[in-house]
């Protein structure tokens, strides 16, 4: 046999803590056909600071869709299946790498997904800029050994092979085929090199993560030994690994028989339906009896489909894909909403999910029963949801599996007539639901009966769309596009359904008020500059207080939220006025001449717009002009005091009473910002951050010049008197 060996990379990406689905970084693989062997390459490795501690690395491996993961131990959504993912732990202790090795055997063929993060986040808001957090990279490769001449088994005919050594087992394929009931492996005529008796192991399928379905057996001796499938799956190549158990230099000669069982579907006319469909369109035909939209047919043939049930093994629906938009797909029956199903054959529905980008999103099967259709109180709709082939024995067993998949079970009856299903992060394939009526006193009971059960089947990005305290995220890596939810408002889970942490209305209502009410301590500061004569630095404090008390109402996480206008501008408009608030306040106290000032105030705030856009959130946006201030501030200060020969503020109440509380407070605030605040204080250490800002521009601003009056409105309006003093009437004779 000839082996390749093929090697896949893909860019290292860096660690998130987790708080949601989108701070785990997912690595999109395909695996080849005819793979024997799969090797993953994890890399991990962080930063050489003093801020890098030891950590652990949560890495999870799924076959076909992304992995479905629960690190902060949440509630999933009513009716949603999960089944645990394959992960692995990855150390970084005093080791600044680490290098480990994950090996796949027979992997199956197609897209495998492996998801990594670090722990819990711990909830700290950090200013950018002011810590420096530690990296943590993580790098996937991927190895495959893949066999170019992999012998195909034909259905029916007997293969002779030779296993050369235990060393060297054999790999043969056989291409299951559309509408396969069951299939039987028969592994005959086994004779080895030392006439002994035969030790041989025979795996059948390939391996999927998180659960693996392979069937193994074990044929000892020299008799025959075989093993039957029900349900392979359809149109797919299965894998078949025979080994020796035997003396290491002993060969195997045996020969290997596959055969499959056939089922005949029954279709409700397809044909008729198509028909119908074009008239729905463009009305009906001249000479057509039936209505449009809908296919009827005459007595005669009714009769003879019923007849004729129970001669097929399913009933196919006619189902139609009509894709909505990324990660949403609408799945419509051409014979309406409601489909018979009966107890004779199970009523299959097709429901694509190949296209390779369907596997971001949420499968959703919905039932219900129409109770005046079943006359047979303790009759029982039975249904399956499976991926790569159906299940045609739910009357028999009512066990909802196939050959190597475990489908999702669903039921509807009188008692409970309706039912939902939700699938998250479907795996790409091919999907069917299986329906059929089943008696609790025998199948006889149910012959005459028929039920009619209403479908409805859709894939959607997030469930509910994250319910009222949660947003959807469409999330991206490289060309595949998925979906999560982002929750607020203390609640969590998939699909923003836990309550366990949830915020009350009550403190939603209070959070919001809060935020906003606060930023009313601004009221004082403009007081006073208006006082003072610094109108323009009112203005200033105006606008951040107005915009700062909107863009909260609209932040909140609750149902308390208010936006008089787009959230980004909003929040634009609050980070500006806040940092040119302390530009304009440092300027003020500087005391140099207005027309530098002002001159200062506009270039300032030019600079600070422009930085604000490059990014919103770097410390330096703050920190750089209050810096630039500042120096501005000393050197004026610096400057007076050497032209009057004493200290700058040259008072010493000014300094106790206001620089040194104003300062003092303007510390604080500051380190409430960039220390204390968390997910969990946010709404009163935010609210602090505002008191203590406010009241210390209140402080801060300097007397009035000594040369102005105070406001003084009866002085201010002295145009009656001059303008009756210098009004007199002149007369004037017209000769």
């Amino acid at each position: 046999s000839l082996y390749v060996s093929e090697y896949f990379s893909q860019s290292a990406q860096k660690l998130a803590f987790y708080s949601w689905y989108g701070n785990a970084k997912l690595f999109h693989f395909r695996v080849p056909e005819d793979t024997v062997l799969l090797r993953w390459l994890l890399q991990a490795s962080r930063g050489k600071g003093p801020e890098c501690t030891s950590m652990e690395i949560t890495v999870h491996f799924r076959y076909g869709a992304p992995p479905v993961i629960n690190p902060l131990g949440t509630r999933f959504p009513a009716n949603a299946t999960v089944r645990p993912s394959y992960n692995i732990s990855i150390t970084l202790s005093s080791a600044v790498q680490n290098t480990t090795f994950v090996n796949v055997t027979t992997p199956a063929a197609g897209d495998w997904f492996i998801a990594a993060h670090l722990p819990e986040a711990a909830g700290r808001i950090e200013v950018k800029g002011f810590s420096t957090p530690c990296p943590y990279m993580f790098q996937a490769d991927m190895f495959v050994l893949r066999l170019t001449d992999m012998p195909v088994l034909e259905p029916g005919v007997a293969m002779p092979q030779t296993i050369v050594s235990p060393a060297k087992p054999l790999h043969v394929k056989v291409f299951v085929p559309k509408h396969a009931a069951g299939m039987r492996f028969d592994l005959r005529s086994c004779v080895t090199s030392e006439q002994k008796a035969c030790a041989l192991r025979v795996v059948l399928g390939s391996i999927t993560l998180p659960q693996s379905f392979q069937r193994i057996i074990t044929c000892m001796g020299n008799v025959n030994c075989s093993l039957a499938l029900d349900s392979p799956p359809w149109e797919k190549w299965l894998q078949i690994m025979v080994e020796s158990l035997g003396a290491a230099n002993a060969s195997v000669s045996v020969e290997m028989l596959a055969s499959f069982t056939a089922c005949r579907p029954g279709s409700t006319s397809s044909f008729l339906n198509f028909s119908s469909l074009n008239q729905s369109q463009t009305g009906p035909r001249p000479g057509s009896t039936g209505t449009a939209g809908s296919s009827t047919l005459s007595t005669g043939e009714a009769s003879r489909n019923a007849s004729g049930q129970r001669s097929f093994c399913l009933q196919n629906q006619p189902v139609v894909r009509e894709d909505l938009d990324v990660v949403s797909v609408r799945y419509r029956l051409l014979n309406g909403p409601s489909v018979p199903v009966n107890s004779f054959s199970p009523t299959l529905l097709l429901l694509n999910l190949n296209t390779g980008m369907d596997s971001g999103g949420s499968l959703v099967v919905s039932l219900l029963l129409n109770k005046t259709s079943v006359n047979l109180a303790n009759a029982t709709v039975v249904a399956c949801v499976s991926a790569a082939s159906p299940v045609l024995s739910l009357n028999a067993t009512q066990n909802c599996s196939t050959a190597f998949f475990q489908g999702y079970p669903l039921s509807v009856s009188t008692s409970s007539a309706e039912a939902m299903l939700i699938v998250l992060y479907p795996q790409t394939d091919d999907w069917f639901l299986s329906l059929q009526l089943i008696c609790s006193k025998g199948q006889g009971e149910c012959n005459a009966a028929e039920a009619k059960v209403t479908i409805f089947a859709y894939l959607t990005p997030c469930f509910n769309d994250c319910g009222p305290y949660g947003q959807c995220s469409l999330l991206r890596r490289h060309g595949y596009l998925y979906a999560g939810c982002s929750c607020k408002a203390g609640w969590g889970g998939w699909s923003c359904t836990d309550d366990t942490k949830a915020q009350s209305v009550g403190a939603q209502n209070l959070a919001t008020l809060l935020l906003t009410l606060s930023n009313l301590m601004f009221l004082p500061a403009i007081a006073v500059a208006v006082y003072r004569y610094y109108l323009v630095e009112a203005s200033v404090y105006t606008y951040t207080m107005f915009f700062s008390t909107f863009y909260h109402a609209c932040d909140q996480p609750g149902v308390a939220v208010m936006c008089i206008m787009d959230y980004d501008t909003l929040q634009y408009c609050d980070f500006l006025g806040s940092v040119v608030s302390i530009w304009v306040t440092i300027l003020c106290m500087s005391r140099v001449k207005k027309i530098l000032k002002y001159v200062l105030f506009v270039l300032g705030t030019l600079l600070i717009a422009m930085s604000l856009q490059l990014d919103r959130r770097g410390v330096w946006n703050m920190m750089g002009p209050c810096l630039f201030a500042l120096v501005i501030m000393i050197a004026a200060w610096v400057y007076h005091g050497v032209k009057r020969r004493h200290c700058y503020p040259s008072s010493w109440k000014r300094w106790v009473f206001y620089l040194l509380p104003g300062i003092t407070l303007a510390f604080i605030a500051i380190s409430v910002y960039a220390f204390m605040e968390t997910n969990e204080n946010y709404y009163y250490t935010h609210s602090i951050w505002h008191v203590l800002v406010a009241c210390s521009v209140a402080f801060l601003l300097p007397p009035r010049d000594k040369h102005k009056k105070p406001w003084a409105w009866s002085q201010k309006l002295t145009c009656r008197y001059q303008i009756c003093q210098n009004d007199r009437e002149e007369l004037y004779a017209v000769t």
